[in-house]
């Protein structure tokens, strides 16, 4: 997949709030994600657990996507802004439908697992970022120090 801001400069990426949220939603649900797979696969065997992953690469494709979407278009007018997040988000229902018509018969999709999955992932990532969302100009992302797994390289060490 290609990255959609690799045009712009390193200084206008950097300044892309929605994909360091998008990002951080990732990591956390890496950690979640585990232990929502294995709650489908206690319930419902494997075709549970094969389709809570499923809908869990579903949803996390679903959200960089997003983030990808108004990365773009943010650097345009506030009009193509507003279609590119209406029609895009309309587009990547399409895309979670596109994925699951095909498989929907196949004998290890379970409808009802990858169904909580999707739905709990969705609503419960989009909630517990809510918490960490500075939602201000002094800080457009995440609040300072609320970065979830925060790696070295972009962090200065205290020493």
């Amino acid at each position: 997949m290609a990255d959609l801001t690799s045009g712009f400069p390193a200084e206008v990426n950097a300044l892309a709030p929605e994909r360091e949220i998008a990002h951080d939603m990732v990591r956390r649900a890496i950690v979640v994600g585990p232990v929502l797979v294995a709650g489908s696969a206690a319930l419902w065997g494997w075709g549970g657990m094969w389709s809570s992953l499923y809908a869990l690469v579903a949803v996390l494709t679903n959200l960089v996507l997003g983030a990808a979407v108004i990365t773009w278009s943010a650097r345009t007018t506030p009009a193509i802004m507003f279609g590119a997040v209406l029609f895009g988000y309309v587009a990547r229902l399409g895309l979670i439908t596109a994925a699951v018509l095909p498989i929907r018969h196949h004998d290890w999709f379970e409808v009802v697992p990858f169904a909580v999955s999707l739905l709990v992932t969705h609503l419960g990532l989009l909630v517990w970022e809510t918490r960490h969302v500075a939602a201000s100009l002094a800080y457009p992302g995440l609040k300072p120090g609320s970065e979830f797994m925060i790696t070295t390289d972009s962090q200065e060490r205290p020493e």
